[in-house]
């Protein structure tokens, strides 16, 4: 059986989804990273990179989010879209502008906005303003169609999802009216049973919810370097 590295964030977000989609049968293994179990030796092991997801299927063990969505989708034959190069390129080419585009500048936004100490605005402004216009790449490709690559629901759709339901904590209340056609997505894909249940893990497992100090030693070590060079 697949084992599942699992925390309520986006990028575990999307593989649950995946999971669920397909009907793969999984275990889910809960990794708290606020209590710092991403930095375990047996995870370690997995992941050496100590982020989530992870995923362990037989002697294949993968880390990175967009690499497990790619490994799945090869396996099953599902969610890849038309097999067209044209297609497929663009595909491709979507499915690693949100791994290297959304996921990093939205996670700086919401660290800068958030969570960094002050001195702080010219990070927010670089970061927020990066955020913005991939996102706004986004908005213009859903615009013009269904999906992200045509009418066909894809790998892409599950990655763009399992950031879209940040996008509010990321830019604030008035996030929809900036991205309408992006939560036009988050609706429609939030509405398939599969999404659902992708969505309940989050409160099938105990979490830690506190921002605390032990929280932010676990969440941000490079801060000790800060401290050690008063």
């Amino acid at each position: 059986m697949i084992q599942f590295y699992y925390h309520p964030s986006p990028n575990p977000a999307k593989i649950a989804l995946f999971l669920e989609e397909a009907g793969l049968d999984y275990e889910v293994i809960p990794v708290d990273t606020r209590k710092g179990e991403q930095f375990a030796p047996a995870y370690l092991a997995i992941n050496p990179n100590a982020k989530t997801p992870a995923l362990v299927d037989g002697d294949a063990v993968l880390f990175d989010s967009t690499a497990i969505l790619l490994y799945l989708a090869e396996k099953t034959g599902q969610f890849m879209g038309d097999s067209a190069p044209a297609v497929r390129a663009q595909l491709l080419s979507w499915l690693m502008f949100v791994a290297t585009g959304i996921g990093p500048y939205s996670g700086q936004a919401v660290h800068f906005k958030h969570f960094a100490p002050e001195p702080k605005g010219y990070a927010v402004n670089r970061y927020g303003y990066e955020a913005e216009r991939h996102w706004g790449l986004i908005e213009a490709q859903l615009e013009k169609r269904r999906y992200m690559v045509g009418d066909t629901y894809t790998i892409v759709d599950m990655s763009v999802w399992g950031w879209a339901r940040a996008v509010p904590f990321i830019f604030g209340p008035d996030a929809w009216t900036m991205f309408p056609n992006v939560k036009r997505l988050l609706d429609d894909v939030g509405s398939r049973p599969a999404a659902e249940r992708a969505a309940a893990l989050a409160t099938a497992h105990s979490f830690k919810s506190e921002m605390d100090e032990e929280a932010r030693g676990h969440m941000f070590p490079q801060n000790k370097r800060l401290i050690a060079a008063e």
